[in-house]
C-alpha cells in the first residue's frame, strides 16, 4: 500500500521526533536505525525513502532540537517577568532538566559527539549554537550588544558545561551544588 505525502512527511517528523529524543538520550552510537525505525512505529526499509543515511538524520535531528528549543526559550524569556536570560538558566540549571537528557538540549547531550561527526552535522550544531546565542544575546542585560553577545557567550558556555558536570557524578547532592553555584555565578543570572 503506497502511503500519501502527507503521511509520509508525518512520518518523516515522527522519525525526526524520535531520532532527536532517542540521540539525546543514548548518543549517535548508543542507537541504530532499526531500533531507531521501531521505536517511530515504522520499518527499518522505510528509512532510505526519507533520509540518505544516518549522518543525515542525526543532522536533522540535531537542529529539530535546536529549533526546539529556540522555541521554548522563546516563551521562557518571553514570559519573564524580569530578567528573560535568568528565566532561561533557571530552568536550564534544573534538576528537572538534568533528569530528562532526551527532552533537554542537545549541546549537552551530544556536544563531545557532534565534535567527532561529519561536516553536516557539525554544521546543524553550528547554526543551531548562532540561533541560540543570538536568542541569549537579546535576553543578556545591558545596552552594548558587544557586551550583551559576551554575557550569552559565558551564559551559555557555563550552563552546557553545568549540566554535563551535575548529569556526569554520581553524587545527587554534588550534581545540585554544580547546578546552584553555577546558576549563582552567572552575569545575569539575577
Amino acid at each position: 500500500m503506497k502511503v500519501t505525502r502527507e503521511q509520509a512527511s508525518q512520518n518523516r517528523d515522527r522519525v525526526l521526533d524520535v531520532a532527536a529524543r532517542l540521540f539525546r538520550e543514548r548518543g549517535f552510537e548508543g542507537i541504530g536505525v532499526a531500533d531507531l525505525m521501531k521505536s517511530a512505529g515504522l520499518t527499518h526499509g522505510g528509512f532510505y525513502g526519507q533520509f540518505a543515511s544516518k549522518e543525515e538524520l542525526m543532522a536533522e535531528a540535531c537542529a529539530r532540537s535546536f529549533d526546539g528549543a529556540v522555541n521554548t526559550w522563546t516563551k521562557i524569556g518571553g514570559r519573564a517577568t524580569g530578567n528573560p536570560l535568568a528565566a532561561v538558566m533557571k530552568g536550564y540549571l534544573s534538576q528537572q532538566h538534568r533528569d530528562n537528557p532526551g527532552e533537554g538540549c542537545v549541546m549537552a547531550a551530544l556536544g563531545a559527539d557532534a565534535s567527532r561527526q561529519g561536516s553536516s552535522l557539525r554544521h546543524a550544531v553550528t547554526v543551531g549554537t548562532r540561533k541560540l546565542l543570538d536568542l541569549f544575546t537579546t535576553f543578556a542585560p545591558g545596552r552594548i550588544k558587544a557586551v550583551k553577545r559576551e554575557r550569552a557567550l559565558v551564559a551559555y558556555a557555563s550552563m552546557v558545561g553545568a549540566l554535563i558536570l551535575a548529569r556526569a557524578v554520581d553524587d545527587e547532592a554534588l550534581s545540585d551544588e554544580i547546578l546552584h553555584a553555577v546558576a549563582a555565578a552567572l552575569p545575569g543570572a539575577s
